[in-house]
């Protein structure tokens, strides 16, 4: 059996099966990474709108494949998240993260309730209805503080949903955001494995206590998204394939995965990005996998690639989260080097997503878009 065959029934069992076994696992990223490294001849075109959406044949099944499973549950919606970085403060001092604590050349800031309030004002006119409060763990914004932010964005927009992402907290303080009003919360875990997670963090953070978090997010109520990096140092397939276990078992209503990208004042400033394809693949597996998860294409997707994102919904993506950070504060919240959409005003930068989105042949959708089948509070 051919290459080509052989992809075609490994795709086929994946979207049965929503899952491979280990060898089948490595014979089906093998196939994958032969298939890239072959004559640029033999690549198809998938999708005439984009000249970049070219790609392998074995690609184009899994792709393809990808898009049958999010079409299942979300048609053709991409859903669009406010994103807002109120904090560049952190606590933690991860290696790869241009805001770590240590790093003496970031300017810190952070943006005043009324701020927040005034992005979101902003997002609403737009036709924004999820609004994502992301930043460093930053110890001046205490639990009560949290807490009133997300009442006030509540009550001023019932109709929303509000996301955080604001790192490892106690199971309390989760509860205390959940019965505020916050709908859901963001955490990678970034490895799944416990030696690579030290590897990547300080020895302060565990993969132990990340998962703990996970769960007990899971369990008060939110929808809960995790995910990892892709290319990250020291990453192995065999993490890869860990990775793609634990969420596969934990059952995460959205997954965040990216490529690394280095950022140049951390230490591993000299390190190898991320790989495009690497990623691409990733999201149609967990597409296929999980095929009613919320799985965004990611800004760093744009950032190694001028059509990431776009490339991103061929795999499978149907989330996508604009910035609607003041802009002034933008160049200042750099988790890597590169970082796209840090001068667009949000109006033009939501014009220039629905352009992209179109071009995939998917269509922005201004709601909540909550994970399929969620039994949303109130309602």
């Amino acid at each position: 059996m051919n290459n080509l065959s052989r992809m075609e029934e490994l795709v086929g069992l994946l979207e049965k099966e929503q899952t491979l076994t280990d060898s089948e696992f490595s014979e089906f990223f093998d196939i994958l990474a032969d298939s890239c490294g072959e004559d640029a001849d033999r690549r198809v075109q998938i999708r005439e709108e984009i000249p970049a959406a070219r790609c392998t044949q074995e690609e184009a099944i899994l792709y393809a494949a990808a898009r049958r499973a999010r079409e299942k549950y979300y048609g053709s919606d991409v859903y669009l998240r406010g994103l807002i970085e109120f904090t560049n403060y952190c606590r933690n001092d991860c290696k790869y993260c241009g805001i770590r604590r240590s790093n003496r050349n970031v300017q810190r800031y952070r943006l005043s309730k009324e701020q927040i309030l005034l992005c979101c004002e902003q997002g609403y006119s737009l036709g924004f209805r999820t609004f994502v409060l992301q930043g460093g763990e930053d110890l001046y914004f205490t639990d009560d503080m949290i807490c009133g932010i997300v009442a006030a964005i509540k009550e001023r927009y019932p109709d929303c949903a509000v996301t955080l992402s604001i790192g490892e907290k106690s199971r309390d303080s989760y509860k205390a955001y959940y019965d505020a009003g916050a709908d859901r919360y963001l955490l990678r875990q970034e490895t799944s494995d416990p030696l690579h997670y030290r590897y990547l963090h300080p020895q302060e953070l565990s993969i132990e206590n990340r998962k703990r978090c996970l769960s007990d997010l899971k369990e008060i109520g939110y929808q809960v998204g995790c995910g990892i990096m892709v290319g990250s140092p020291g990453q192995t397939r065999d993490h890869v394939m860990q990775d793609l276990r634990y969420m596969k078992k934990f059952r995460p209503h959205m997954v965040g995965i990216g490529p690394f990208i280095p950022h140049k004042d951390t230490p591993f400033a000299g390190e190898k990005a991320g790989s495009l394809y690497d990623t691409l693949h990733l999201l149609a597996v967990i597409r296929l996998m999980m095929p009613d998860v919320l799985l965004p294409a990611t800004t760093a997707l744009g950032t190694i690639h001028p059509a990431g994102r776009e490339l991103g919904f061929l795999a499978g993506a149907n989330v996508i989260m604009p910035n609607l950070s003041p802009g002034d504060v933008r160049k200042k919240y750099l988790l890597y080097d590169g970082k796209i959409c840090t001068e667009d005003e949000a109006s033009a930068c939501g014009r220039c997503i629905e352009l992209r989105v179109r071009k995939a042949g998917c269509r922005v959708v201004y709601s909540r878009g909550d994970f399929a089948g969620f039994k949303v509070r109130g309602q």
